[in-house]
């Protein structure tokens, strides 16, 4: 981790050429889930190429590059597509734009994803707000010895996402009149999907959805001092005695079809950190 404070700040100071502005919120877009930054005004796009330590992306459904600008009328910087762990990129490097948007001046992470419905009351397309996590990727991006300068040695993590967050995501689906759950994401490495005998498990051990992100980079986040706000889209059940073959292409329909009801939940939590005193 020693040489992360450095690496952040070259992707600051080239940010910075490009969009000299400090961020309110800092948003995270997973597969599928790219229009959100359609809405972005005044916007400059930096691909991730041309930002210094950035791995490019090379999954499905993720643009791979940076969105700053004003979204509701606050300064946002969007990563429109992520880095995982099954690209082969070690996490301590999937992780790095989060903190690259802590030191541009976000308070606030909003990270989104595409998962597998384990929990039997959900449905294709509907959102679920992540309460919690699980950790079965085998790995950590706090792995290494700690720079105190980033963040504390041993974080606490008995509340990883915000509770007020939480809520007030519940109380906007309520207010547009759309299904959210409140549920547990547990995160594997991938890239294949999983067994029916692991989905079994995934479910026995507390799981509500499974998916390949978004863990490592909340980890970060808390070791980083930002509030974190987790929005999971249940792209396809998970039910190992109904299970029907899952295609990447159904799985991106379907999360497009839900980005109307995420973009609603992400714009209200970025209205509110602005209405914020400081």
């Amino acid at each position: 981790m020693l040489e992360q404070y450095d690496q952040i700040t070259a992707a600051c100071e080239l940010i910075a050429q490009r969009w000299p502005h400090r961020p309110k919120a800092g948003i995270i877009l997973g597969s599928g889930l790219g229009e959100a930054a359609s809405s972005v005004a005044e916007r400059v796009e930096i691909p991730y190429e041309e930002i210094p330590h950035f791995a490019r992306s090379t999954a499905h459904g993720h643009a791979g590059q940076l969105v700053c600008g004003l979204l509701a009328g606050v300064p946002v910087v969007i990563l429109e597509g992520r880095m995982h762990a099954y690209e082969g990129y070690p996490l301590a490097q999937i992780t790095l734009p989060v903190r690259v948007l802590q030191r541009l001046g976000a308070e606030l992470l909003i990270v989104t994803n595409a998962c597998g419905g384990l929990n039997p009351h959900y449905r294709a397309g509907d959102i679920m707000v992540i309460d919690d996590h699980i950790n079965l990727m085998n790995d950590n991006p706090l792995i290494g010895i700690n720079d105190d300068r980033l963040g504390p040695r041993f974080p606490d993590m008995s509340a990883p996402y915000t509770m007020p967050l939480i809520d007030r995501a519940l109380e906007v689906a309520r207010h547009e009149d759309f299904v959210a759950h409140r549920g547990v994401y547990v995160a594997v490495t991938g890239p294949n999907l999983e067994t029916r005998a692991e989905y079994r498990f995934l479910r026995g051990i507390g799981a509500d959805v499974v998916g390949m992100s978004t863990v490592p980079e909340v980890i970060v986040a808390v070791h980083a001092g930002l509030r974190v706000l987790g929005l999971s889209v249940v792209t396809d059940m998970c039910l190992p005695d109904a299970l029907e073959v899952a295609t990447v292409e159904k799985i991106l329909d379907v999360a497009r079809s839900a980005e109307p009801k995420l973009r609603s939940i992400i714009e209200a939590a970025v209205r509110d950190a602005a209405a914020e005193p400081i």
